[in-house]
């Protein structure tokens, strides 16, 4: 079954049938229901709603039957075409929408397609009101529009041009200063929208691009999750060009990874941490992240007098409390930048741009000489598969049990901080699994953490 219904979205892979995978009905039932709850929500005689999607060969499909559901429940459309997820986020209170829809699965593989749903904020919903939804399309209680009262549709392609202006008129952006630092940059868009947006911020920028897979046909020439193993080709290709860095997007343009000058990579990880440097550098404050994401964050933070703070996993949990803790920057461990300056979403052009301004304003030569700079932290990345009768609550439980004396929270799962090392247990909602996350000042280190924490999980459930 690869249909994932959760209060963030719909994803599922394409075609197969009803109910288990994204087929059209599929499409229209979910669209259906985003689409009354909004009438509902917004108290409006009548409803705008932004639409965008990334490169997927099922984009068009998609596309056209979410975007004429919408109209046959009377709500006017901006459809911006093909785009990324910031750039309808950054749409939606330009436009003073009500909600927007991007479709996009993101870094999943080209045979997925999702439905991705924002507020009138251009956010993503709360999860009480993604439950709502879950109800409404349970229940199939839609009620469509007579043919006088249908939606219109309304094109607008001039949005990734409107995003780029808004990230070079940020105060912390400086173009004229990379300009005159004459950086030479490698971009892997996974031939998806990010081959057309990142090359073209870049370029007004005064850099030098290097294009590899930067065609938008939705073919993705590798894994597109930005990890790595995947991203051989790239590392490759920096070396040979003599290029500062490399930058690597996934399909939907929010989660962002650097390739060092020397082809190796900068970690996905560091992404964060080093724009949150300059950020803090040029205006002190607080930062968040996910409770699975690195230590330097804080490490980085501290030494600049702020305060930093752990939220649970999820975008929606890391902006709650980005918001509640007045935070000028924070995001994901995954290379996802939010800076609320310009909009509270994950952002990969804000993170080229605040990193391209960071290297030519304090004349960093090398990247690879940067990430050394920063505190050393090492991760690991488990699960330990149970069977469907062990009670995984019982677990957890019993392991935050075991190590009261330590720092434990269990806000999200269970997650015991040590003196120079952590670990992050959390159960999957769909599977009897827990993911197992561990770092340390050292690789050995992580991975013997992790080791460690399985054999005394099985001890636990006896097996």
């Amino acid at each position: 079954m690869t249909l994932i219904k959760s209060i963030s979205g719909i994803r599922g892979t394409i075609g197969g049938k009803t109910g288990d995978n994204l087929t059209p009905v599929d499409a229209v039932k979910f669209a259906s229901a985003y689409g009354t709850w909004l009438k509902k929500h917004s108290g409006k005689d009548k409803v705008t709603v932004v639409i965008g999607r990334d490169a997927r060969i099922s984009g068009p499909m998609i596309h056209n039957l979410v975007m004429n559901t919408l109209v046959g429940l009377g709500i006017n459309v901006v459809d911006l075409g093909l785009s990324t997820t910031p750039t309808v986020e950054v749409a939606v209170p330009l436009e003073k929408a009500d909600g927007g829809i991007i479709l996009t699965a993101s870094h999943n593989p080209k045979q997925w397609n999702a439905l991705k749903l924002l507020n009138e904020k251009g956010e993503f919903l709360s999860g009480a009101d993604g439950a709502e939804i879950l109800k409404i399309a349970e229940a199939e209680a839609f009620d469509f529009s007579d043919v006088d009262n249908l939606g219109e549709v309304t094109q607008n392609d001039a949005y990734m041009d409107i995003h780029i202006d808004e990230v070079l008129n940020l105060p912390l952006v400086d173009a004229e200063a990379v300009k005159a630092a004459g950086f030479k940059v490698v971009v892997d868009g996974v031939n998806s929208s990010g081959g057309i947006i990142i090359p073209k911020l870049l370029e007004q920028m005064g850099v030098e691009v290097v294009k590899l897979y930067c065609e938008p046909n939705g073919h993705f020439p590798h894994n597109p999750e930005p990890l790595k193993e995947h991203l051989g080709d790239i590392c490759k290709l920096v070396t040979e060009e003599k290029a500062n860095f490399g930058i690597v997007v996934d399909p939907d343009v929010d989660r962002l990874a650097f390739i060092s000058d020397d082809g190796e990579m900068f970690g996905e990880e560091y992404t964060l941490v080093a724009c949150a440097d300059y950020v803090l550098s040029k205006t002190p404050g607080n930062t968040v992240s996910n409770m699975s994401s690195s230590r330097a964050l804080r490490d980085i933070t501290e030494k600049h007098g702020g305060s930093y703070e752990a939220s649970a996993v999820g975008e929606v949990n890391v902006v709650e409390l980005m918001k509640k803790n007045n935070a000028i920057i924070g995001g994901e461990g995954n290379g996802g930048i939010i800076y609320p300056e310009l909009h509270y979403g994950r952002d990969a052009l804000v993170g080229v741009a605040l990193f391209l301004t960071y290297l030519a304003q304090n004349n960093i030569q090398s990247v690879a000489a940067l990430r050394a700079s920063y505190p050393q932290y090492y991760m690991s990345k488990n699960k330990i598969e149970l069977t469907p009768q062990i009670n995984v609550d019982a677990i957890l439980e019993g392991m935050a049990g075991k190590y009261i004396n330590e720092k434990v929270s269990t806000v999200d799962g269970v997650k015991i901080d040590f003196a120079d090392e952590w670990v992050h247990l959390r159960k999957s909602n769909t599977e009897p699994i827990i993911r197992i996350y561990t770092e340390a000042p050292t690789q050995a280190n992580a991975d013997a953490l992790a080791e460690r924490i399985i054999t005394e999980i099985k001890e636990i459930a006896g097996i």
